[in-house]
């Protein structure tokens, strides 16, 4: 299953690459894909919704589903 949340804040690649890094940790991702462009994240998989906002924040980044 494909999810997407939005993620504000991030300014680069380096960016994008925290954020996937922090989604890809959650139990139930598969892969996951940022764009800083369109302000959004792509999880593919079966993650909790709260626990994909929550590894985002804890990453250091604003996100919402």
């Amino acid at each position: 299953m494909s999810r997407q949340i939005t993620v504000t804040g991030m300014s680069c690649e380096g960016c994008e690459q925290s954020v996937e890094d922090a989604l890809e940790g959650v139990s139930g991702v598969e892969d996951a894909t940022a764009d800083r462009e369109s302000e959004t994240a792509t999880v593919e998989g079966d993650a909790d919704e709260a626990a994909l906002v929550q590894a985002v924040e804890d990453a250091g980044y604003e996100a919402s589903a």
